[in-house]
């Protein structure tokens, strides 16, 4: 990447000098308040980092900072990271260790109102947290060890993520000083990432608030407008001014350093469409841009923060130690998930790069869409909302939806869908699509939320791309006429034989729709036009660690047992309490490969009983897959234990014959019948063929005469019997079934149901791993809620759903006053209310039965079109899961 001066690299000298550069000594002085910390923070194989805390007074505020160097009088560039909202210096730590190490002076410091500083939040504001940066960079001017261009110009960049990357974006605007900056996950204009198209973004804003603190911890003026926006749930012209004010845009002009803009893409608080305003406009000032999409975001997934930190050290490398050998990666880079590496259960990724920032809509190709004009309801009071994005799961989700998953939820009367024909090729979408829409409303303004879904061949399945929407506006003006949407910018690919499916909802979970009733009447104009950035390259995906790691840890392994000849560990004695119990897990604790504090299961205890079903339930990343791998003996727990029928498990413990598994689906010869398979399986095992119990396990498996057919005649439900047949060989007292009706339709679904009832039936125990909520609550007895790696609820599912005695009655016609009295003065009805469309009916049983209820309405001729339990274990799951991220 060439600069225009071949003697300096310094972009900011092509600005002009105003400030005196005599001042900034005077300043660095009336910063400094007290004297300072050190600290020795040592690593044998790097040099010693020493930090300085430092509280330092700026206008009458104290500001907490840490300053770290290796030590040395040598003169180096300087760096500032600034933390995320809600965090403080603290949080950059380990990034500025490695910063020191690799040769630079690093700052960072708790902004206004976070940590120990003192003051309130001002979202950084031009005259509080943007003048504090300018401040910290007179300080770093007096130090010894940092290098100048000029007297009171130090070398300086300045990273961060989220709110310390937009201070790093706004520091390079206000202060000419400011050599390259590479900000992450961040906003270009706020007021467009909280208030999209004149559409609050309720849910956000409202994390946003309490994550600082409340209003108690807020400058006065942004407390009063996010309270004025919030009652009136929708944002005025005041409100957005205070926003933009304090935004990065609002100086884009300014902004001519090299800029590293690194976003994420399971992020529906500032999504990609930010950093693509960010990377035009500073482009266009003339300076050096490189856009990367991660995998991550706010929320949730993968941040791939070694890869990330890697980044911006190569690109101040480049930019502040003048370093033109240092690879600073393609213009553009997105991280694209694809397999799931079969040692861990991680979802594989892989970078496609281009050497020019695509933007969102290179390479159009248009998809014709079907489907005619649609009228539909906005609810009153905007519910129940449609689903898409949920703070702080939807990082898992968006990873599901790259494999045909996720969760999203749309109601019927509430949304328009257009659909295209099958995919004759697969399509990998890179951008925003655009399609031309006309859109009625009644009266005054339609509030409608895009997204486009990826709809599986047979039509049962979709997953919502990164689980994001878009929120429009449609003022009267703009309506009857055709109008051009921007959809959520993805990066998905539509398999072959996948269809397209356009929807414009009336609600979204995450945002404030009008609270009075409205009717919108929405139609296509024209195709769906999908970006396919066609000049990108997709690297191939790296080799699973096995490959390398097993070689390897065998020779190190060996090393040490040759070495140390350390003695194996006891196996913990059984416990004869525990003789007639399948599973009890106690203390039950696995951190991450690598890491020190983070950890995939955490303090996880529970119990399981004989004859139950037990469904594992938590989102992606939750802990499932590696309890259910500690309970198999695949991995070693670092704390707690696992006892099965009183045994603690430990690789190739003998009681593991008694625990059957199916994980990951099974390999079948497929010129082999299915018995054959089965068969040649229970021979491979060593064991007599009588303990088989093959004609049982088929049995319960329910495959009929298809046994005598090779396996490749198989349909997939077929398969998945077989595969549990295989796990159940033998009758282990024990059943785990990991994921059991994947790729299953409605119908199969039901008959691995069945399978596992009939398999309990027995006095057999069955564990079952599944993200089918509606299945579970079916075919479960008993629940086990795990998130982040701690169990949250564990219990009867009727206990866990609280369904026992309150029903949801819907009805073909609007009940009247008179039927609804008749009901709560039935026998055995505690109550009876109405739902708000009048076709509902919550029912409380006080003695009676659902069955009786069902009777007794029918004798009333009542038009039932439904009778089912009024909390679903979909709705206690989502409740549990944010009641625990909370």
């Amino acid at each position: 990447m060439e600069t225009p001066h071949a003697r300096t690299p310094r972009w900011r000298r092509l600005l002009p000098r105003s400030r005196g550069r005599w001042a900034a000594g005077i300043a660095a002085l009336v910063v400094l308040a007290g004297a300072g910390t050190w600290t020795a923070v040592a690593d044998d194989s790097a040099p010693a980092v020493h930090r300085q805390d430092r509280m330092m007074r700026i206008d009458g505020v104290s500001i907490d900072t840490s300053y770290l160097t290796t030590g040395g009088s040598q003169r180096r560039p300087a760096v500032l990271i600034g933390h995320g909202y809600g965090g403080s210096k603290d949080n950059a730590r380990s990034q500025a260790q490695q910063l020191a190490r690799d040769g630079y002076a690093v700052l960072t410091w708790s902004a206004r109102g976070f940590g120990k500083s003192g003051g309130k939040t001002s979202l950084n504001a031009p005259d509080a947290e943007v003048k504090d940066v300018s401040r910290l960079i007179d300080w770093l001017a007096g130090r010894p060890e940092v290098q100048l261009d000029a007297a009171g110009d130090p070398r300086v960049g300045v990273t961060g993520a989220s709110y310390g990357g937009a201070i790093s974006l706004l520091a390079a605007g206000y202060d000419r000083r400011v050599d390259a900056i590479a900000p992450e996950m961040t906003y270009w204009n706020l007021a467009d990432a909280l208030f999209p198209d004149g559409v609050f973004k309720k849910l956000w804003a409202g994390i946003f608030l309490t994550t600082g603190g409340g209003c108690d911890n807020l400058d006065k003026q942004l407390c009063e407008m996010y309270q004025r926006v919030a009652v009136s749930g929708k944002p005025d012209a005041a409100a957005r001014a205070l926003l933009t004010e304090r935004s990065p845009s609002a100086v884009a002009d300014r902004i001519k350093v090299p800029a590293l803009i690194m976003q994420g893409q399971a992020d529906s608080l500032f999504p990609l469409g930010e950093a693509d305003a960010m990377a035009k406009a500073i482009k266009a000032n003339g300076a050096p841009v490189s856009v990367d999409w991660i995998a991550g975001g706010h929320d949730g997934g993968d941040k791939e923060s070694q890869r990330v930190r890697q980044r911006v050290t190569n690109w101040f490398d480049r930019y502040l130690k003048d370093d033109k050998g240092t690879d600073t990666g393609p213009a553009f880079r997105v991280t694209r998930t694809g397999g799931i590496d079969s040692t861990d259960g991680a979802a594989l990724t892989r970078g496609a790069s281009g050497n020019t920032y695509p933007g969102l809509h290179s390479g159009g190709e248009q998809i014709e869409l079907r489907g005619r004009a649609q009228t539909f309801n906005n609810p009153a009071g905007g519910s129940p909302p449609a689903i898409s994005a949920v703070p702080g799961l939807g990082g898992g989700l968006a990873q599901l939806s790259n494999f045909g998953g996720g969760l999203s939820v749309d109601f019927p009367g509430q949304n328009a869908r257009f659909e295209s024909a099958p995919l004759k090729t697969a399509r990998r979408v890179t951008g925003s699509p655009t399609v031309s829409v006309n859109v009625k409303a009644g009266k005054g303004d339609a509030v409608l939320f895009g997204k486009v879904y990826d709809v599986s061949p047979d039509g049962k399945q979709q997953a919502l791309p990164s689980q994001l929407v878009t929120p429009y506006r449609i003022t009267p003006d703009q309506q009857g006429k055709p109008l051009t949407l921007n959809l959520p910018a993805v990066d998905h690919e539509f398999d072959s034989g996948h269809r397209l499916r356009l929807v414009l909802a009336a609600t979204d979970l995450g945002y404030a729709s009008p609270a009075a009733p409205a009717t919108y009447t929405v139609s296509v104009d024209g195709p769906l036009t999908i970006p396919t950035a066609p000049g990108l390259t997709t690297a191939a995906a790296g080799l699973p660690r096995w490959t390398w790691a097993l070689p390897a840890a065998a020779v190190l392994i060996a090393a040490v047992l040759l070495l140390t000849m350390r003695r194996r560990t006891t196996t913990p004695a059984p416990d004869p309490a525990l003789t007639d119990v399948p599973l009890q897990i106690t203390g039950l604790s696995k951190k991450y490969a690598r890491s020190a504090d983070r950890y995939a299961v955490r303090e996880l205890s529970f119990r399981v009983e004989k004859g139950q079903v037990l469904g594992l339930l938590g989102p992606n990343g939750a802990g499932k897959t590696t309890t259910l791998r500690m309970l198999m003996g695949l991995i070693t727990p670092d704390d707690g234990e696992i006892r099965v029928f009183g045994r603690a498990i430990r690789p190739g413990a003998p009681v593991l014959s008694r625990v059957g598994a199916f994980v990951e689906g099974a390999g079948f010869l497929p010129h082999l019948s299915g018995r054959a398979n089965l068969e040649l399986y229970w021979q491979a095992t060593g064991r007599p063929a009588a303990d088989s119990y093959i004609d049982e396990a088929l049995e319960i498996a329910g495959l009929g005469d298809a046994l005598a057919r090779a396996v490749r005649t198989y349909s997939q439900g077929m398969r998945q019997r077989l595969a549990i047949a295989q796990a159940m060989l033998g009758m282990p007292d024990l059943l785990i079934l990991d994921e059991p009706t994947n790729g299953l339709d409605p119908p199969q679904i039901r008959e691995m149901r069945d399978v596992m009832i009939r398999y309990a039936a027995g006095g057999r125990t069955v564990i079952v791993s599944s993200h089918l909520l509606s299945e579970v609550e079916q075919s479960c007895t008993h629940l086990v809620v795990m998130d982040r790696g701690r169990l949250v609820q564990a219990g009867p599912v009727a206990e866990i759903t609280g369904s026992g005695d309150m029903l949801l009655v819907t009805a073909a016609e609007k009940l009247t006053e008179p039927v609804v009295e008749k009901i709560a003065a039935l026998p055995g009805i505690g109550s009876a209310v109405r739902t708000d469309d009048g076709h509902g009916l919550l029912v409380r049983l006080d003695g009676a039965t659902s069955s009786q209820l069902i009777a007794e309405l029918v004798r009333l001729d009542v038009p039932l079109t439904g009778v089912g339990p009024h909390r679903r274990l979909e709705d206690a799951f989502l409740t549990l899961i944010s009641g625990g991220s909370a």
